[in-house]
């Protein structure tokens, strides 16, 4: 994937989730509940959204790591040897 399309996929990605966060917690908020039952749902909801998100890092930094170690030579002698060449 190039680096625009890869930028453009990350922009949306990151807009779904913000979006996402924002319509949980407006229908949160516009729920008749008590304030207290309100405030404990946010804070579950937060406590999902931050654990997702953190889950997706986590798999993107595992990713972008593999990604790093295809593209750099396997072989220290190999190196070596088109250096000299």
């Amino acid at each position: 994937m190039s680096d625009s399309g890869s930028k453009t996929f990350f922009v949306f990605a990151t807009g779904l989730f913000v979006g996402a966060a924002a319509g949980a917690v407006a229908g949160i908020l516009f729920a008749p509940e008590k304030g207290a039952e309100t405030r404990r749902k946010i804070t579950e909801k937060s406590n999902e959204f931050k654990d997702d998100i953190s889950e997706k890092i986590d798999h993107l930094k595992e990713s972008i790591e593999e990604k790093i170690a295809e593209a750099l030579p396997k072989d220290k002698d190999k190196e070596k040897k088109a250096a000299k060449s």
